[in-house]
């Protein structure tokens, strides 16, 4: 007889149980290898590396270096008025604690470019005006502290058919603008930036701007029509350039003052300034800070990259060990008895403690705490 369905006597035939073996074992291996593509750190990798491809395509290289630090008299729009430690920090590349908000950044970015831009186009544009998506701004300004530099791009702008600015705007969203019944000050200096640069670019006279808030949950939004005020202008946002400036040309660290009440909460220096958990205060913009555990790998990793003598702090080679392997991590050090310890033997015999005992002295009945020896840490 013949076999029935490639079956013999109710078993498969042989042939046909190698092929489902090997589509098991083919099926298997394609399962582990999306298991491998699909996790958080291949997504990390693909997103930076796309980030690093968008700022070459779109002509801005410089965005992918690391350790780049501006002329003290350069200024972006969108820095004014916000606390003079927290720009001094970000400006000179001191480690961030927290991951950039890409959600809000792209969001933000979404809602301009497919809402509000289209928006303006089809109720603004007539015969004499038309909208364009953003302009380049590079204001110098003449101050007691010298030449200003104000540099950064704007928001959509309503222009004349010569493409000269009428109208800019800034575009915000939040997670409400329930009671929001005024614009913020360092949004409306932005604002004013803008109004300053466009005004000396072009040579005209603007003196009105919008800003616009959305509620990134219901869409909802407010406008706020903002005159440009000299006396703000002058006396606040360029007061305000000039002592940023100032510290930054004598290396002082400004006094850990927040120009609003919020930015505290969300800010990325929190421990490096000492409003954080670690019990550091007033340090430096160098070096990762012993103890602090909430630095997200990416900003680790930019931080080690931007100088050769960057070195991981012990506890986070233990959270990034491949860090650790392709950067270095500075060993611990006891400065009672003056012995150095391998980080990894300290990091075995250590408790939860942010500075562990030290061994040597230990034996002598001693409690001391060590601590990294690094020429660069915290100066």
């Amino acid at each position: 007889m013949g076999d029935n369905d490639g079956q013999r006597d109710g078993h498969p035939h042989p042939q046909m149980a190698n092929e489902r073996e090997r589509d098991s074992g083919h099926t298997q291996a394609t399962v582990t290898q999306l298991r491998n593509i699909l996790s958080a750190d291949h997504f990390r990798d693909w997103y930076r590396e796309r980030q690093f491809r968008q700022n070459i395509e779109n002509g801005t290289p410089y965005f992918n270096k690391s350790g780049y630090v501006p002329d003290p008299e350069y200024h972006n729009p969108s820095n004014l008025l916000q606390c003079h430690r927290k720009i001094y920090y970000q400006q000179h590349n001191a480690p961030a604690e927290q991951s950039d908000p890409e959600g809000i950044f792209w969001f933000g970015t979404r809602f301009e470019e497919d809402i509000v831009f289209p928006f303006l186009q089809q109720e603004v544009t007539g015969s004499d005006r038309y909208v364009q998506n953003s302009v380049w701004i590079d204001h110098s300004i003449e101050t007691e502290v010298g030449k200003l530099r104000i540099k950064g791009t704007t928001d959509p702008v309503i222009v004349d058919p010569d493409a000269v600015p009428i109208l800019p705007t800034e575009i915000k969203t939040k997670s409400s603008i329930k009671d929001l019944t005024s614009p913020s000050r360092h949004h409306k200096a932005q604002l004013h930036a803008y109004m300053a640069g466009l005004s000396d670019e072009y040579d005209v006279d603007l003196t009105e701007g919008v800003l616009m808030y959305a509620d990134r949950d219901s869409f909802d939004v407010v406008f706020f029509h903002v005159d440009f005020d000299e006396e703000f202008w002058k006396d606040i946002v360029l007061s305000w350039a000039n002592e940023q400036t100032e510290y930054r040309l004598d290396k002082n660290l400004p006094p850990a003052v927040p120009e609003s009440s919020w930015e505290c909460k969300y800010c990325s220096y929190q421990e490096r300034c000492g409003k954080g958990n670690s019990g550091h205060s007033d340090l430096g913009v160098r070096g990762l800070i012993l103890g602090c555990t909430t630095y997200p790998r990416e900003k680790i990793s930019e931080y080690l990259q931007s100088d050769n003598d960057n070195r991981l702090t012990p506890t986070l080679a233990g959270l990034y060990p491949q860090l650790a392997d392709s950067h270095g991590v500075h060993p611990w050090y006891c400065p009672d008895c003056d012995f150095i310890f391998d980080w990894k033997t300290i990091n075995r015999m250590s408790t939860n403690r942010t500075n562990p005992l030290c061994p040597n002295c230990a034996k002598e009945n001693s409690l001391s705490e060590l601590t990294v020896q690094s020429p660069v840490l915290n100066s």
